[in-house]
């Protein structure tokens, strides 16, 4: 029993000692019940609408200060054109687009059959399906409280128009989230993972006491991920262009140049860890902690951005891969030009020159 007790006692010392690993297995279980009782959100609220209202009679008046009342929802554009319709969507300030039909309450009245098209971002098709529904509702409460007072018998029918993608593919969705996780492991993760490697086996005394520069060593540990990532880079173009049907409508020059930003920022990010790890399994936790659960929580890979606790959606503005797949989107789904994408082109240029400095910095530190 006394030997028993001993090798546990080891144990114990043994885990006690290993400060990092420590502090990530404890903050870990704590991040993860923040990151799914707070990020995640199923529903979707303060969708971002703008209302096009020819008529402007006491119907489209009354109609859109329900959605405006709904806490799903907030009126924050008035167009006067349809043909501004997409130039709103192009900049990003609305999620959806409320358009009545000319003397809406007057066919209502006489005709019994008043028009509402409803213009949303098919992109995220679950989002586009969720918002459609929330205006359903929300005009098919309006048409009872009026039939009860008018005894009116009449019928709004709403007519869906999706855009950048009309047949709602999921696969619009995802693919630019999967190009972000897959190229953040890659890079960031085994980057880590194999500089830790050879600090855990003995062998990093040896490259330190060689005459190969610090330069040097980081890049021959950084390049073959790097052309490895450029491989399933082009898988998933390939496969994402002629298996599942997502065509590149912008710049194929600029989306090849934002990836390329985007590989070096996850590169970095690797060396970045791999200064803090003292062995491999360290390595892998902290790229689960650092990198895995905010790309899938706090990316807008899995759930809308907007939905989130203002501290979460602040928090999600240093995630890389956040700033990549929404480039991805404008570029790949909608078609953008360069102008489109200068903010996350100079976000994730800005992440790439910070985390090359503090990894160069803390490599050479450690040689010292």
């Amino acid at each position: 029993m006394k030997q028993f007790v001993s090798f546990v006692s080891k144990e114990f010392h043994h885990i006690f000692r290993d400060r990092t690993t420590m502090a990530i297995l404890l903050l870990l279980p704590i991040l993860m019940l923040i990151l799914f009782g707070y990020a995640i959100n199923t529903e979707i609220r303060n969708t971002r609408i703008a209302i096009y209202d020819p008529s402007n009679d006491e119907a489209t008046r009354a109609i859109t200060e329900k959605l405006n009342a709904s806490e799903y929802f907030t009126v924050v554009e008035y167009i006067d054109h349809p043909h501004e319709v997409e130039k709103h969507f192009l900049s990003g300030s609305v999620q959806m687009v409320v358009s009545f039909s000319q003397n809406f309450y007057e066919n209502m009245v006489r005709t019994g059959d008043a028009q509402v098209a409803l213009i949303t971002d098919g992109t995220d098709p679950n989002s586009a399906k969720t918002i459609v529904t929330y205006v359903t509702n929300i005009l098919g409460q309006y048409q009872m409280d009026k039939f009860r007072i008018e005894s009116i018998p009449f019928q709004i029918d709403p007519h869906l128009k999706l855009l950048y993608n009309p047949q709602m593919k999921g696969a619009y969705n995802f693919v630019p989230g999967v190009m972000g996780m897959i190229l953040m492991l890659i890079c960031a993760m085994m980057t880590s993972i194999s500089i830790a490697r050879e600090k855990e086996m003995g062998t990093m005394e040896v490259l330190l006491v060689s005459p190969v520069k610090p330069l040097v060593m980081i890049l021959a540990k950084t390049i073959p991920y790097f052309f490895l990532s450029l491989v399933n880079l082009a898988t998933i173009l390939l496969l994402s262009v002629f298996l599942l049907g997502v065509p590149i409508a912008g710049s194929f020059f600029w989306l090849i140049i934002l990836s390329l930003i985007y590989l070096f920022v996850n590169l970095s990010l690797g060396l970045v860890i791999s200064s803090f790890a003292k062995s491999q399994l360290v390595a892998l936790l902290m790229s689960g902690m650092v990198l895995m659960i905010p790309v899938i929580m706090l990316s807008g890979l899995m759930f809308p951005v907007e939905n989130m606790p203002k501290f979460f959606q602040v928090l999600s503005q240093i995630i890389p891969a956040k700033w990549y797949i929404v480039g991805v989107k404008k570029i790949m789904i909608k078609g953008l030009s360069f102008s489109a994408v200068t903010t996350e082109l100079s976000v994730l240029l800005g992440m790439a020159l910070l985390l090359i400095a503090i990894s160069f910095k803390k490599f050479k530190f450690r040689l010292e």
